[in-house]
């Protein structure tokens, strides 16, 4: 019992900080003071003094082409800004790729708002297209497969616990390709917890080698805080975490996919799934949009399996344009693909234990031997998994 009081206090405490942005700043050697606190405004509400968070690279980054050469060229327009003074021997390198796996894959986010959308999908075919009618219909499978929506309904926070291991694999450039050939020794391993409550509400820390992500959502703002970057908040409408869409979340996966489109079928790992495909609208893309960097489209396709219902694959890709001083424009895609694997119950809902995602990035434009390709995998296993964890402290206190 003390153990437990314990274990869920720490907890909780945790959280509480994770969900205010301006109480997760540190301090940093290389900042040599602490980021600024939040202020408040004379109508009383609390202004964050963060920068934008991108979900891409960074074109304000001056140093960026300089580094990128010494780095290697699959390192152009790099995803997380390196330290200065960073050598070009191996552990650079190895911090390079650290930054880049965390950058990508520490605390994506999905490509549309829920927080207007109905919690369950209804069905409905009179007056609606096929494409959306179907997609509706596969969406009550997937909930009933998942739980009976009595149980969901129940549920007011949610806690999860894992391990994750990442790996940069494959790099692969106009002339030539790098395999990583030594994965299993330079598979970065870590951990992450992950707290959710509704509505709306989230946050995620992720420790991968000796760094650390935190990220969070209060409802209103989703910021994300790294050692070298500091906090930074999301641009354009809040929007839930892309890892509990893969298999933890599924009231949250059900709302996302609510305005989808069926596309036809498709078998993965031999196993015959439906495609709901859902696009960003591009009031929300144009929102997500800063400066010179563009975001063009961000689709999100979900291939639900037709003997289970469940969800067993989930891919979104993103590009993003950037156009600076007027020289060539120059894109990047991000393409993420995730396989849901070992569903088990956990007090009444299906939850999928573990998984893996594979990310490539890919850079082009300028001229047609300026490209760039990288490989990242992840894969992930679910250690414990609880809901409705603070009503259960309290009712122990």
């Amino acid at each position: 019992m003390e153990k437990n009081k314990g274990f869920f206090t720490a907890l909780k405490e945790e959280v509480v900080r994770g969900l205010s942005p301006g109480r997760s700043r540190t301090r940093t050697p290389k900042q040599g003071r602490s980021q600024p606190e939040p202020v408040m405004s004379r109508s009383g509400s609390m202004e964050l003094p963060l920068s934008p968070l991108r979900e891409g690279p960074d074109p304000n980054d001056p140093t960026a082409e300089s580094k990128a050469e010494r780095w290697g060229h699959w390192m152009k327009g790099h995803w997380c800004r390196p330290p200065e003074g960073s050598g070009s021997g191996s552990g650079a390198y190895q911090r390079s790729d650290l930054r880049l796996l965390l950058g990508v894959l520490g605390a994506p986010l999905a490509p549309v708002d829920v927080s207007n959308l109905e919690p369950f999908p209804h069905l409905s075919i009179k007056d609606t297209p096929i494409e959306t009618s179907s997609a509706q219909y596969i969406l009550q499978q997937y909930m009933a497969a998942c739980g009976r929506q009595k149980v969901q309904n129940s549920i007011h926070n949610a806690y999860a616990m894992g391990k994750v291991k990442m790996l940069a694999f494959d790099i692969e450039t106009a002339t030539k390709v790098i395999k990583n050939r030594n994965s299993s020794r330079t598979a970065e391993s870590g951990s992450f917890v992950l707290w959710q409550m509704n509505p709306d509400m989230w946050y995620v820390e992720l420790a991968l080698g000796a760094s650390k992500v935190h990220a969070g959502c209060n409802g209103q703002l989703v910021w994300r805080h790294t050692p070298w970057l500091g906090a930074h908040a999301a641009k354009g409408p809040v929007r839930p975490l892309r890892r509990a869409l893969q298999g933890l979340d599924p009231r949250t996966t059900a709302s996302m996919f609510a305005n989808a489109r069926c596309t036809g079928e498709k078998k993965i790992n031999d196993e015959d799934c439906f495609i709901l495909k859902l696009c960003a609208d591009p009031h929300t893309l144009k929102a997500r949009s800063e400066g010179p960097a563009e975001i063009i489209r961000h689709v999100l396709f979900g291939y639900f399996s037709q003997k289970t219902g469940l969800l067993v694959h989930l891919e979104d890709s993103h590009l993003t344009r950037i156009q600076t001083n007027g020289g060539d424009a120059v894109y990047w895609e991000t393409t993420i693909n995730s396989f849901l694997e070992d569903y088990r119950p956990v007090e009444g809902v299906m939850i999928a234990h573990s998984g893996q995602s594979v990310v490539t990035l890919f850079r082009f434009g300028e001229t047609a031997m300026s490209h760039t390709k990288t490989r990242m995998q992840e894969a992930w296993t679910i250690e414990e998994v609880a809901f409705n964890v603070l009503s259960k402290h309290l009712a122990l206190n």
